[in-house]
């Protein structure tokens, strides 16, 4: 039995037209400790907050588009202890940014170079992501980009990949989707997307090229 390839898997799916990027942990990282151990010193106590308080699950639903001040508001309330820990997430946010995944801006830039059409789906707070937006300047090569919390879609929802493929204007099938989350690599994979599982730049290089959208 022969086992296939990065290359086979991309010279036997379609012609990509376009190439639609997720952001956190694709072109930037992201993590809630970055902000937190700022906030909260004691090793312990910032593990029971990171479990606890300012957890992932609660951060996605200001994604899903409710409002940050109503968020922190009904958390304050439930946790008065930590009110520092809650209010430092409302308003210094983008300190969970820490700086660019290694590589995959420079992908980018290349894809734009040889005139890619590219654009991006983000799972994002609006309110956030209009702080963080204007700090990132290769987010100004995509032609469009789908926020969740503008959108109050979230992936793997079906319906914000069908939104995203009517207003980029190009067939599912034809797009090129990148995302480090395996759910959301599955639900636009159903929508009849092409993928890519993003792990690190290298292996989204080797990919690219093997689909003919950078020159080897």
């Amino acid at each position: 039995m022969t086992t296939q390839g990065p290359d086979t898997e991309a010279k036997k799916a379609g012609a990509v037209k376009a190439v639609v990027f997720d952001v956190g942990r694709v072109i930037v990282q992201w993590d809630l400790r970055c902000l937190i151990e700022k906030v909260v010193h004691d090793p312990a106590e910032r593990d029971w907050v990171l479990a606890h308080v300012v957890t992932p699950a609660w951060h996605f639903q200001h994604d899903a588009g409710r409002r940050i001040e109503d968020m922190v508001a009904e958390r304050a309330a439930l946790f008065p202890a930590h009110t520092d820990a809650i209010e430092a997430y409302a308003t210094r946010f983008n300190e969970t940014i820490p700086g660019r995944v290694p590589g995959t801006a420079e992908l980018i830039e290349r894809l734009s170079d040889a005139g890619v059409p590219l654009f991006a789906i983000t799972n994002f707070g609006a309110e956030f992501w209009d702080r963080f937006a204007p700090t990132e300047p290769v987010l100004g090569l995509f032609r469009d980009i789908v926020v969740s919390g503008r959108e109050k879609l979230v992936k793997p929802d079906p319906a914000i990949f069908r939104r995203a493929a009517k207003r980029f204007g190009h067939a599912p099938q034809d797009m090129l989707f990148i995302d480090d989350n395996a759910d959301n690599i599955a639900g636009a994979a159903a929508e009849g997307w092409q993928t890519h599982h993003f792990h690190d730049a290298e292996a989204l290089e080797t990919d690219l090229a093997a689909r003919g959208l950078l020159p080897r």
